[in-house]
């Protein structure tokens, strides 16, 4: 399965091999991350699923692409960006996700228009490229905590912690991204299983 990484500007050859801690005086070139739908198979539920925005520290709350020294120190790549904070962009992941697997009657983004029985409450834990001591190239940390809350009778049905990492091929540009994907499907793909195997009831 090759999973597209989409650029939301148009990129040279020698930007997108370009090392990722060297300096950069040029304005960021912006990335959105794209993954895989949902393998299908569970019972259509009916019922309408909203999507919170992600909850997360005000360092991973921004559209900066997150990088850990390896003496701990908590950075920001120069020279990229994200399309929008990466809690907003882990929310359109989800939803679509979601959408893809059929599980839900409606899966929507909240807060939203269309009224909802069921309310998936996000917290992002972690969306960062790790420097090992003496690695070569970063290792990418995806994690979020999601709890699946019945509104209507205003109760918690059940939580999961999604979490996943990828090993960048390489210290370069494209390479960290693309880890960036591979982590971000794995963790949400994860989500998307789990809940298929849950069993919310509407609340009368």
């Amino acid at each position: 399965m090759r999973i597209a990484l989409v650029l939301s500007l148009a990129l040279a050859s020698a930007g997108c091999a370009g090392t990722l801690l060297g300096p950069s005086a040029e304005a960021p070139e912006v990335y959105r991350l794209e993954i895989a739908d949902a393998a299908k198979g569970a019972e259509r539920l009916p019922l309408a699923l909203g999507v919170a925005r992600p909850r997360a520290a005000p360092s991973l709350d921004t559209e900066r692409i997150a990088v850990v020294q390896p003496d701990s120190r908590f950075d920001y790549f120069a020279g990229i960006r994200w399309s929008e904070p990466a809690p907003q962009m882990l929310q359109a992941l989800i939803v679509r996700v979601l959408q893809s697997s059929s599980r839900f009657e409606v899966a929507v983004a909240a807060p939203s228009r269309v009224p909802t029985d069921l309310l998936l409450d996000v917290e992002l834990r972690r969306f960062e490229a790790v420097y090992a001591p003496g690695a070569d190239a970063p290792t990418v940390r995806v994690e979020f905590q999601a709890t699946l809350v019945d509104q209507k009778r205003a109760r918690r049905v059940s939580s999961i912690v999604a979490s996943a990492e990828a090993v960048a091929g390489s210290n370069q540009r494209g390479a960290m991204l693309e880890a960036f994907e591979r982590a971000t499907d794995e963790s949400v793909q994860a989500l998307a299983a789990w809940l298929r195997d849950t069993q919310p009831t509407a609340g009368d």
